[in-house]
């Protein structure tokens, strides 16, 4: 029986599919992520999914790659609207605004990351490649380098605490430790 949901594989993107990919993990947990469970999604056949991702690792990798592709969209985005764009910290203040995201975008980013460390944790290399390149910006800041590294961490710890549900941060303390962040991210 065909899904009503079922569309011609010729008319999906990779985009499309990936989305239904983060669509079964933020839905069902990490643990459904099977090729039928996003072919069935995204309402295609399951050779128009393996058309563009042929393994559930190379769909990962795609995952991956889309959610860092969106997270640095988000922090260029940031460091071109900062208002003090040739000051020390700049680089920071963006890092910090765009990791103080608080869509879906961005949680799925966090889903993404624990499929694929769950699946093959060396799907996360362009990941670490990623935030090697994002410390050693962080470092070259202008900030006091312990300074600059302390508001990374706790902006990593943020959406961490949030991601893993370890009392995480509700606003208004959740905007304060932003706020904070970004004047400490000021000389």
């Amino acid at each position: 029986m065909v899904s009503g949901k079922r569309l011609r594989s010729k008319s999906i993107q990779p985009s499309q599919l990936l989305t239904a990919a983060n669509q079964v993990i933020v839905s069902q947990g990490v643990d459904a992520l099977t090729l039928d469970a996003v072919a069935s999604e995204a309402g295609v056949s399951k050779g128009g999914l393996l058309h563009y991702f042929p393994t559930k690792e190379a769909l990962i990798a795609g995952m991956v790659q889309q959610a860092l592709d969106r997270f640095v969209e988000t922090l260029h985005q940031e460091l071109a609207n900062d208002p003090a764009p040739d000051t020390p910290g700049h680089w920071v203040r963006a890092y910090i605004r765009a990791s103080a995201l608080d869509d879906q975008e961005n949680y799925e980013l966090h889903f993404n990351l624990l499929a694929a460390n769950f699946t093959n944790p060396e799907l996360l290399a362009p990941m670490r490649h990623f935030w090697q390149e994002c410390h050693g910006q962080i470092m070259a800041s202008g900030l006091d380098p312990a300074v600059a590294t302390v508001i990374r961490l706790a902006m990593d710890g943020l959406w961490l605490t949030h991601l893993h549900g370890f009392a995480p941060l509700e606003d208004p303390l959740r905007s304060q430790v932003i706020a904070t962040a970004l004047k400490l991210a000021q000389l």
